[in-house]
């Protein structure tokens, strides 16, 4: 049986094919039309899919959508109609989006796939599952667990907010739910609004800015903002937000709360945007502690499952895992919307049709969601003369070796190997790489090959057996989903004069053995690399370690600041030219930049829309 899933129409859409309960194939329409977030109708993605199935639409059994439109039509008027008469401005303006482009969104459906299959039984083969469902499925079945709770938190589906299922075998049961305009979700976007970065992508620009700061205005938020009970279910005071009625997140209130208006994108950071993005992140993290805490106790439960977008949160997630309460912790790796597409799938498949699930690998079911298309080596080739490179063909160990000898030289290297990620993160798989001993590549990478603000940590792969040698983390990582900190032998304690540095000046002052990948606070963001779904990537970090003794190196997702993930050969080279990656080594071809040609070099910096 396959079951086509699709996520569309807000942001981040996507498709994923499931056949006979195997997840085959998963990916975000972003990486296709190079368009960020890109929330229209996913048929590069969808056409990947089958492809990847070797199956037409019309060998597709079912096609499942991740949420309910009619359901979000419901709650866009009823919130209106509660305020009334205050946002009619807004409201005006969502009306007719709506009932253009939304309310018939079942039609939009069948229209996208009458193009692919114009006999097409939209009637009969076309599903729909509520959007927490989709999230807590796309959790639970591809987790390792037999059984397990599901907590789900974003900004908003159709009413639900937070949600909370529980999961065994091939039954999935969604038990109770937070409504909007009470959100989490949307709290952190009110503040990464006010900090002055994008909703729905700046979010974990907050969370990196947040160890910069304190939590100075932490108890101002939970004595105004947010009524936290102590089973952590919340009501937002809505007296400070503009979301429900308006056309921006916060309102003059909240700027009188908080000392001053909202920053301006852009605008030079000051002490005041860490500590409010430190204070959002320890509230944030008081809500999902006193959740969990909750709900082991209340179901003596010893695995928890984690999605939504609220699940990206790395930091909230590893003290989750060291509070102790759960003994094992899972998150889906696209734990946003793109997600809600995979779990549709599955949520059709175990739930609608009643089908088991199969036996997870020695992991969990998502193959180290290394689930987009691949190129092989001729086609890699073709496509690189095509795009006019200059390279050289080296046999796998060489390619190995080669690519290990230039990061242990203080090179970033472009590494694009094997099937593209699926989800947020590079693991891998589409990735630049860099030595994480080195003082100066956190600084070079962020200026010169990500062409983003220099406060943004990066991310160390490790080999798995070694991980608990370098980190507080005795345990998998595979998805970059936990933060732990560096082990106290391999740090530096920093000076009295170095401690009384300014905000980002603190980060130029190495603090372990592994500078590049260990923030201010000492944490890292962890990827732990397995033999089993990456040998690759397993064997050129273990070339590294050869080399130098050490099993860590920098990983940070190959694109420049706006631009999504590279998916084919050609966009690499693109951006291995626009940047000031020194090496690129796709598939068994080495590219180095001091022999391609000076006329194919692109001015990237301003290529992209700012996220």
């Amino acid at each position: 049986m396959r079951i086509l899933g699709i996520s569309a129409y807000y942001h981040d859409s996507a498709a994923a094919l499931v056949e006979d309960g195997r997840i085959v194939a998963a990916a975000q329409e972003e990486r296709f039309t190079r368009k960020k977030h890109d929330a229209n109708f996913p048929s590069n993605a969808v056409a990947y899919c089958l492809k990847e199935a070797g199956c037409g639409l019309d060998q597709v059994d079912f096609v499942a959508f991740y949420d309910k439109p009619f359901l979000k039509f419901e709650r866009l008027l009823e919130t209106y109609l509660a305020f009334a008469p205050r946002g009619f401005a807004s409201f005006s303006k969502a009306i007719p989006v709506w009932l253009r482009e939304k309310l018939f969104q079942k039609s939009l459906l069948r229209d996208e796939l009458r193009k692919a299959w114009p006999d097409f039984d939209w009637e009969k083969k076309l599903l729909f599952a509520e959007h927490h469902q989709s999230h807590a499925a796309s959790a639970f079945f591809p987790s390792p667990f037999e059984e397990a709770v599901v907590l789900t938190m974003d900004g908003v589906g159709e009413w639900a907010t937070t949600s909370v299922g529980w999961g065994q075998g091939n039954a999935l049961e969604m038990r109770r739910e937070i409504h909007f305009p009470h959100s989490i979700g949307l709290l952190y976007s009110a503040f990464t609004y006010y900090t002055g970065f994008k909703v729905n992508s700046g979010e974990y620009k907050v969370m990196g800015l947040a160890p910069y700061g304190e939590p100075r205005f932490k108890q101002a938020i939970m004595d105004n903002v947010i009524d936290v009970k102590p089973d952590g279910t919340f009501r937002l005071n809505l007296d400070y937000f503009d979301y429900c009625t308006g056309l921006r997140m916060t309102n003059e209130k909240f700027d009188a709360l908080f000392g001053g208006p909202a920053r301006k994108p852009e605008q030079w950071l000051t002490q005041r945007e860490m500590d409010l993005a430190a204070s959002i992140q320890a509230v944030t993290e008081e809500v999902v502690l006193r959740l969990t805490r909750g709900l082991a106790k209340e179901t003596g439960a010893r695995n928890l499952c984690l999605a939504g977008g609220v699940a990206l949160n790395c930091v909230a997630n590893g003290k989750v895992l060291r509070d102790g309460r759960f003994e094992r912790l899972w998150v889906q790796p696209a734990a946003g919307d793109a997600g809600g597409a995979l779990g549709a799938a599955l949520a059709a498949f175990h739930l609608y049709r009643g089908q088991p699930r199969l036996p997870a690998n020695a992991i969990d079911g998502m193959q180290g969601s290394y689930l987009g298309p691949a190129f092989a080596q001729g086609e890699i080739e073709t496509r690189l003369k095509g795009a006019g490179a200059r390279f050289k063909v080296a046999g796998d160990g060489e390619t190995i070796e080669e690519s290990a000898q230039a990061l242990a030289e203080g090179k970033a290297v472009g590494w694009f190997q094997g099937r593209m990620e699926f989800g947020p993160r590079a693991l891998g798989g589409r990735s630049i790489l860099g030595d994480a001993r080195s003082p100066s590549m956190q600084k070079m990478l962020n200026l010169k090959v990500k062409y983003r603000e220099s406060f943004r940590p990066f991310a160390p792969s490790v080999l798995r057996e070694d991980v608990a040698d370098w980190f507080e983390l005795d345990g998998d990582s595979p998805y970059m989903l936990l933060v732990a900190d560096v082990v106290k032998r391999r740090r530096r304690e920093m000076s009295a004069d170095e401690q009384k540095l300014f905000g980002i000046d603190k980060l130029n002052v190495p603090r372990s053995e592994i500078p590049a990948v260990t923030h201010v606070d000492y944490s890292a963001r962890i990827q732990t690399v397995h033999r089993e779904t990456n040998p690759r990537y397993h064997a050129l970090i273990s070339a590294f370690k050869q080399r130098t003794g050490c099993p860590v190196i920098v990983n940070t997702s190959f694109n420049v600041r706006g631009e999504p993930i590279v998916c084919t050969p050609e966009d690499a080279f693109r951006c291995f030219m626009g940047s000031e990656i020194e090496t690129l080594v796709v598939g068994n071809c080495i590219l180095d930049k001091d022999q391609q040609d000076p006329a194919l070099k692109q001015d990237y910096k301003d290529k992209f829309e700012l996220d």
